[in-house]
């Protein structure tokens, strides 16, 4: 065999058409990955995605959290991307009526994520969940990653989710790359960060939500 012949299994994936998102997703930007050899939905601070189709859910996370839902026995399932805003004084543990504005916020990011599962054929029986983020990358916020993972973890254990990984903590950014339709979660931690971006946009989003009312109240069904 000629040593530069490339095998089939190498050759690059043809791409493809996206499916089409789910509605109200349809402004989430979605590319293809040559690596992954699928699309992918990357989200930004305060956005979540949900898909029935076989692409990823790419985000990177500083101090903000992300948790990874789905149902294995439909097919279907999302990550979010959230932080809870203020300082510690406001931080709260109580759910329902007696939550704070500051919970409120990742009581309404993770509602809606598992509501849009729900909506769109999910079981919640058959949920299962893993979490990733809360770096402590802003020097001056020094708390507000332990609050998102202890925040994150406790609704988890409230509403009785099955939690399967989790990748909480320490000092760096992380990449994320969660596939629904598997349920694996690949998290790369970025040890030197090559830019402020990373910084300046959860700066910004923390900014955003000490200044915005909390959105419309979520019903889990």
């Amino acid at each position: 065999m000629n040593a530069h012949s490339a095998s089939p299994s190498s050759a690059p994936a043809p791409r493809q058409e996206p499916s089409p998102a789910l509605p109200g997703f349809e402004r989430i930007n979605r590319y293809w990955d040559p690596v992954n050899r699928l699309h992918a939905a990357k989200i930004l601070p305060g956005e979540f995605y949900v898909t029935t189709n076989e692409e990823m859910v790419v985000t990177v996370l500083g101090s903000c959290v992300s948790a990874c839902i789905r149902d294995p026995l439909f097919g279907i399932g999302g990550m979010n991307h959230f932080m809870l805003p203020g300082d510690s004084s406001q931080a709260s543990q109580a759910w329902g009526d007696g939550a704070v504005a500051s919970t409120r916020y990742g009581i309404h990011a993770m509602e809606r994520l598992i509501n849009e599962i729900l909506k769109h054929g999910g079981s919640r029986k058959n949920l299962e969940a893993k979490i990733t983020g809360g770096g402590k990358i802003l020097a001056q916020m020094t708390d507000i990653g332990a609050r998102n993972i202890r925040f994150v973890q406790e609704f988890i254990q409230a509403e009785g989710l099955k939690l399967l990984a989790e990748d909480l903590g320490d000092i760096y950014p992380r990449k994320v790359y969660y596939f629904p339709f598997t349920g694996k979660l690949r998290v790369k931690k970025l040890r030197t960060l090559h830019n402020q971006t990373i910084i300046e946009r959860e700066t910004s989003y923390q900014r955003e939500l000490t200044h915005q009312p909390v959105g419309g109240e979520v019903e889990l069904f």
